[in-house]
């Protein structure tokens, strides 16, 4: 029996089968973090990418790739650089939203400090861009440095909308497609890319990866109101104690009467919280049915991402991608 057949989730399958890669991924990421004159880069990298993260998104860039027959190196170059842009955003993410915890580990921000985050980020983001220009494709360069800016962009539109009671499920949609779908569709995009593959399928690993990115956000949203802490590594109510409008709570108040409107903007746009009030938001999600809803919602991206994969030639790789978009959604059972 294989190392496949030995995993049982969908990821941990992928893992397996790409463990060979991965690892030379994870020897290109040890070597690129090195700095000969700053040792905080190193301390500071390690502490993230080390913490035991799923790695899904460089992975999604090797079973791209692999789908599509690519035999040369760079599949390994990009995972690389995929997993540098995302581990630079966290440490930014965890500066803006003051974050104490990430994976179920004390951020960097709080073991150092916010200045070492932000520069350790951008510093990621620097050698994100040297490996990428050493695959010399200028449109593998177009794609990860516009879902870079997009990633920006989706931070900033955040940064308004999130404590906006105007803020609508479109407006949402396209934060979450800026602030997580980008890196997973440019991850799926990319592999497809540097294989050389024809439009049609390149065309349907970022469809790919725009779904199951979507659908992986608002998992994310949904089990910070349903999840278990040590599963997630947040504590249950979190974004609501953050004042973070994520798709529950904006189902929520699409559906408030006057009294249930005042409550949101009093604890979300003014940020008065009170004892009692996170059991009061829970009550009001079940009293509308959005957790539901929301649910609702991330099976239907899930669909979405496995009708395009299965676009793709038959390979037991894309099986597994067939079946980590479900997995996504199981998450939350």
């Amino acid at each position: 029996m294989g190392l496949d057949e030995l995993a049982t989730k969908p990821h941990e399958q992928l893992a397996a089968h790409l463990s060979g890669r991965m690892d030379a991924v994870n020897l290109l990421i040890r070597e690129r973090m090195t700095s000969e004159h700053a040792p905080r880069i190193p301390e500071v990298t390690a502490h993230l990418v080390e913490a035991g993260g799923k790695r899904l998104r460089p992975m999604l860039t090797l079973a791209s790739a692999e789908i599509c027959a690519y035999d040369g190196p760079y599949d390994v170059h990009l995972a690389s650089t995929v997993e540098f842009i995302h581990t630079a955003t966290l440490l930014h993410d965890d500066v803006v939203d003051e974050s104490g915890q990430r994976r179920g580990r004390p951020t960097a921000n709080l073991l150092w400090d916010n200045k070492s985050s932000v520069l350790v980020g951008d510093y990621l983001f620097s050698r994100a861009f040297q490996l990428m220009v050493e695959t010399g494709s200028l449109r593998v360069l177009d794609i990860l440095s516009n879902a870079s800016a997009t990633i920006a962009e989706g931070e900033v539109l955040q940064l308004t909308a999130a404590r906006d009671l105007r803020t609508d499920e479109a407006i949402y949609l396209q934060v979450v497609r800026g602030k997580t779908a980008a890196l997973f569709s440019a991850a799926t995009e990319v592999g497809g890319v540097i294989a050389g593959a024809p439009e049609a399928q390149v065309q349907a690993l970022f469809d790919y990866g725009d779904a199951l990115g979507i659908a992986f956000q608002i998992v994310d949203d949904l089990l910070d109101y349903q999840g278990q802490s040590a599963a997630t590594g947040k504590n249950v109510g979190d974004d609501f104690r953050e004042r973070k409008l994520t798709l529950p709570v904006i189902k929520a108040v699409a559906k408030a009467d006057a009294e249930e409107r005042a409550f949101w903007v009093r604890t979300i746009e003014k940020g008065d919280q009170r004892d009692g009030d996170l059991e009061y938001a829970l009550a009001l999600l079940d009293k509308h049915g959005t957790l539901d809803a929301t649910r609702a919602d991330a099976l239907a991206w899930t669909a979405k991402a496995q009708t395009a994969i299965r676009q793709l030639p038959e390979h037991p790789v894309r099986q597994m991608l067939d079946d980590l978009a479900d997995y996504v959604v199981a998450r939350i059972n």
